[in-house]
């Protein structure tokens, strides 16, 4: 969720941005999801009880057909609405976790024999989601050539409500109303005062 707040008032063109969240997925499941223009993406479907994350790195050496039936029989049947969801693009798929809420870890869909030694690409495509902000600070300046506070990003990785200064703080050329409604849609909290409460 925060890296989707940070893309969207740093990038209000939606095509742009790498991360995604929707808090209304389906049946009380949120969905969150990046895509990064060349080809490569992950989706991570969030339930009350339990979770799973299927991604594709392009340029993994993992065999894709083999794969896809991989994460049809390893992944519990309870993950049901994950396995068969069109969106996440199931037979395009190079790492593939899963894990339900009395779980102490995520367990990881195998690569085989034959992908053992083959790097799947999770390790790239995943590491916003456990770094730190200086790296999403690197990210953004890399990708959208913005310099932005690592203070002001680790606000929004607390879940700060929305405020004007945060909002000014990202990018001075979004409206706040455009910031406040991107917030809302991606269930991201937002202080009273500027959410017309």
């Amino acid at each position: 969720m925060a890296l989707a707040m940070l893309d969207a008032v740093i990038c209000p063109e939606w095509e742009d941005r790498y991360y995604s969240f929707n808090p209304d997925w389906s049946g009380g499941e949120e969905m969150a999801s990046m895509r990064n223009g060349q080809g490569d993406d992950w989706f991570l479907l969030l339930g009350k009880a339990n979770a799973a994350l299927k991604g594709f790195a392009h340029e993994s050496g993992i065999a894709k057909k083999e794969y896809a039936k991989r994460i049809q029989s390893e992944v519990p049947q309870s993950f049901s609405s994950f396995l068969s969801e069109p969106a996440f693009s199931m037979e395009s798929a190079t790492f593939c976790y899963w894990r339900n809420a009395d779980d102490s870890m995520w367990s990881k869909v195998s690569a085989g024999v034959d992908g053992t030694s083959v790097d799947d690409g999770s390790a790239a495509l995943l590491a916003l989601l456990i770094d730190s902000p200086i790296a999403y600070k690197d990210f953004a300046f890399d990708y959208y050539e913005e310099d932005i506070p690592v203070g002001i990003i680790q606000a929004v990785y607390d879940f700060t409500p929305l405020t004007e200064q945060l909002v000014a703080a990202l990018n001075q050329n979004i409206t706040v109303a455009d910031a406040v409604a991107f917030a809302n849609e991606i269930g991201y909290p937002v202080e009273d005062a500027i959410n017309g409460n």
